[in-house]
């Protein structure tokens, strides 16, 4: 199956501490990526996170699992994404301080069905960008 991978770059103003524990928490994600519209089934065991997320689309509703993997050391995180059609997506949020708030680097690499690839690429920009802006705006930027 095609792997594509990218990346962006953002500011927030808020430190990095305040931003980890945002993308940290699961219901977090509610709002914040633009598709999904509940989060259930919450386990956490050390520093890692599983949960089911629903994402809505036009007509449908399709639940994904994402486990995440905590380094507050870094400070950062990895989400792992498993979606219906044979869909996978790795997230690395990676924090650095950036004067009073925090740049933050989202990279994604989404495995995906030749036959949905570019739907699948459109859609994941398209979310990747709408939730650097959300965080952005919860951040107050």
């Amino acid at each position: 199956m095609p792997v594509d991978a990218f990346a962006h770059t953002f500011a927030v103003a808020a430190p990095p501490a305040r931003v980890y524990a945002h993308l940290a928490d699961p219901q977090s994600y509610v709002g914040l990526s633009p598709l999904v519209v509940a989060v259930r089934d919450v386990h956490t065991e050390g520093d890692r996170v599983s949960y089911v997320a629903l994402e809505r689309f036009r007509f449908s509703t399709n639940p994904i699992r994402v486990t995440m993997t905590l380094d507050p050391l870094a400070p950062g995180l990895v989400s792992e994404v498993v979606s219906p059609g044979r869909v996978r997506l790795r997230a690395a949020v990676t924090l650095t301080p950036s004067g009073a708030g925090t740049e933050v680097t989202e990279t994604i690499t989404v495995e995906s069905p030749s036959l949905l690839r570019r739907y699948v690429l459109r859609q994941a920009k398209a979310v990747q960008r709408k939730r650097a802006a959300e965080l952005a705006r919860r951040m107050g930027a």
